[in-house]
């Protein structure tokens, strides 16, 4: 592994970046950090609040913000919410200091797992729908990622052993 030893785990929302993190973390004995958890607490709302008060653009600067925050981290397993490729500046950092690993689903397992997309605080829902809103963002998880697993149709336990293996 590189760059003092974090992961960062980045997908589309419902993509199991907090349910694969977790474990992942318990397994290397990291700590585990989910940066839509530590958003919420901080704002003191949950993040559709935010995206309905303040808009996609405010949510991006507050979660740019909580993110750089939290840095640097070492022995961390990261999971950041599925809008944070849209932050250059974070992106960057993130690659400094870890492994960036996309949970790569197909739309339509997404869609399957996204039945609360309405109250889950998905920026960009509002003016794109879902398809849009994935092949927006497909191309900047690939483009950010140091490595791509294919989660589809494999357990967390599957998913856990592959970025094990691709690590080493």
């Amino acid at each position: 592994m590189k760059k003092c030893e974090n992961i960062t785990l980045i997908g589309m929302p419902g993509s199991g970046k907090s349910t694969i993190g977790k474990l992942l973390a318990d397994e290397l004995d990291f700590d585990f950090i989910d940066t839509d958890d530590y958003i919420e607490e901080k704002e003191g709302r949950n993040l559709q609040e935010i995206i309905d008060t303040n808009g996609n653009e405010k949510f991006c600067e507050i979660e740019e913000e909580a993110i750089l925050e939290l840095l640097p981290l070492q022995n961390s397993v990261i999971s950041p919410g599925g809008s944070v490729i849209y932050s250059k500046t974070v992106m960057n950092k993130l690659n400094q200091i870890s492994t960036i690993i996309f949970l790569d689903l197909p739309l339509e397992v997404l869609k399957e797992r996204l039945d609360n997309k309405e109250s889950r605080g998905i920026v960009g829902l509002d003016s794109l729908s879902l398809p849009e809103l994935y092949q927006e963002r497909i191309t900047l998880y690939n483009k950010y990622s140091n490595l791509t697993i294919d989660c589809n149709g494999l357990s967390p336990d599957e998913i856990i052993n592959l970025i094990k293996v691709s690590l080493k």
